[in-house]
């Protein structure tokens, strides 16, 4: 039956690009998507100002100056605290997008942001670096949070011909926050020592504007039918979100796929983990969460004016040089729908990542920036034989940047929502979440000691990283392109061995041969729930 169905409704699920998917897309990502970007950059330029507000607090508690790896220390706490709050926001995302739903997580999670913009925005009247490394901490458990939920809200309320478009939104607006906060960061504007709390606590004014307009848009239709089992509510928010389609066809399908799940409840962490029948799709979210972060990426955004300085770059030009590289970001980011708009008149079915494919973006931007971390390592070893190295080496940064957001950057966080169906995506979100923000503690906190240690010679381990999760792409992930979260199973079937009937842990749940996500059979218990 769920064969049958797709076949003849496939055409019938795709949408239009409506004003209020745009609205919503560009409105949560602003919100939330923009300022794990912003985060991420903010603490790079006025990182001699916050070692010095380390230094003056500690002289007047002590009375005596810390020494200098005790700062650096302090410092790298000050950066990578962001992640470990990002991890704990990651852990807390399939829990609170079972109770709250998609859209809820995104309205109550702003609370955070205020929180911590206060307190690193009052950090020095109160002479407190806890204040500064506090707001971190918790500005990251949003940042945790939303990036795991705002994907997943987009990629629930896209039609299947434009899932990819909205999933690539985020990644835009990381781009962006990271650009404004290097902009922002200029000496010219508020790169000076007295304004460095306001750069810092800045994040509250977006927050604010989502905050006052989200909650005026629908829920996420398939977890209002799925998981609520509310159909009036699903149908009105689809008539919000499409005005044009045929909204039947595809509240048709999520009751398909609703029947499927009908005897189980949402996956925790550990039945996903132990269910063979999402074994490579779980594998899958683990290699390309880490690699992005691990791509050398991080290391960048963090430490971007050290890496120019390194590089033989000027002291004067290198905040300039900083911010060219954020405005290559921003472009690189939104290639994809600028091409579409130049080149083709119809615009719902010609976005780049909905022409070329999930597989080809992803490839190409780990393959590219590979290639960049090794030229960094040459570059900066013979910079001193070679004048014109040093603009090599700028330019292998700007190469790593606009590959890492060609790809790298969006379709990870797309393709979890993509190879996971609903009882198991929120568990999806909180690993690849965890693993994510883990390995952007480990740069960010292990950088500066990696590159004292090994030198330029650090960027061939990113080097090598990015070349195995190209290598990993091009032999096991599949291309999800314009196909349905039941389809996309499939996919995985054969490699899963669940083409023959084979019981989910802790249950007899039954997976029939090529059924879509698998007709489940009868059952004898339910799989415990939450995240």
């Amino acid at each position: 039956m769920a064969e049958e169905l797709l076949t003849e409704n496939d055409a019938k699920i795709s949408g239009h690009l409506t004003r209020s998917l745009l609205a919503v897309a560009f409105l949560s990502s602003f919100g939330s998507s923009m300022l794990y970007g912003y985060n991420l950059a903010v603490v790079n330029s006025p990182a001699e100002y916050i070692k010095a507000f380390y230094n003056e607090t500690l002289l007047e508690r002590h009375d005596e100056p810390p020494e200098e790896h005790v700062l650096t220390i302090l410092y790298s706490i000050t950066v990578s605290i962001f992640a470990i709050g990002g991890m704990a926001g990651a852990l807390l995302v399939g829990k609170l997008v079972t109770k709250y739903g998609r859209k809820g997580t995104l309205v109550r999670a702003t609370m955070l942001v205020f929180i911590g913009g206060s307190l690193m925005g009052f950090s020095r009247w109160f002479r407190s670096p806890a204040m500064v490394i506090a707001g971190r901490f918790v500005t990251g458990v949003h940042s945790g949070i939303s990036l795991s939920v705002v994907p997943m809200y987009l990629g629930e309320i896209a039609p299947k011909n434009l899932r990819g478009f909205l999933g690539l939104v985020p990644s835009i607006h990381i781009c962006l926050g990271v650009f404004i906060a290097q902009v922002l960061g200029l000496s010219e504007l508020l790169g000076k020592e007295e304004y460095w709390p306001l750069l810092l606590s800045l994040v509250v004014f977006p927050t604010m504007v989502q905050l006052m307009l989200l909650p005026w848009f629908p829920e996420s239709p398939r977890y209002l039918l799925i998981e609520k089992g509310n159909v009036h509510a699903t149908i009105t928010a689809l008539k919000w979100f499409r005005t044009k389609g045929n909204i039947q066809a595809e509240v048709e399908e999520m009751q398909e796929e609703q029947r499927s799940l009908s005897t189980i409840e949402t996956l925790s962490v550990r039945w996903l983990l132990r269910d063979r029948s999402v074994r490579w799709q779980v594998i899958t979210i683990v290699v390309v969460n880490i690699g992005m972060q691990l791509s050398g990426i991080d290391a960048i955004w963090f430490y971007t004016n050290q890496i120019f300085k390194d590089a033989g770059i000027p002291e004067p030009h290198i905040q300039y040089t900083t911010v060219g590289t954020g405005a290559i970001e921003v472009i690189a980011g939104m290639l994809g729908p600028i091409t579409a708009l130049l080149s083709c008149p119809s615009i719902v079915q010609c976005f780049t990542i909905e022409r070329l494919g999930r597989r080809p973006l992803i490839i190409g931007g780990f393959l590219f920036m590979g290639v960049c971390c090794a030229g960094i390592t040459v570059s900066v070893l013979h910079q001193e034989e070679y004048a014109f190295m040093r603009y090599i080496s700028v330019g292998c940064v700007v190469g790593i940047i606009a590959g890492f957001c060609i790809g790298p950057a969006g379709v990870p966080f797309l393709i979890t929502a993509e190879l996971f169906k609903q009882s198991h995506r929120p568990s999806a979100y909180t690993v690849a979440g965890c693993l994510n923000w883990m390995s952007n503690f480990t740069i960010g906190f292990v950088f500066p000691f990696l590159e004292e240690a090994t030198g330029p010679y650090c960027y061939l381990i990113f080097c090598a990283i990015c070349l195995g999760v190209a290598a990993y792409a091009i032999f096991i992930i599949p291309e999800t392109k314009n196909k349905t979260f039941l389809e996309i199973s499939q996919l995985f079937a054969a490699r899963n061995n669940v083409f023959a009937e084979e019981p989910t842990p802790n249950t007899h749940l039954k997976m029939a041969m090529m059924n879509g996500y698998g007709t489940l059979g009868h059952h004898e218990e339910k799989i415990e729930g939450g995240a």
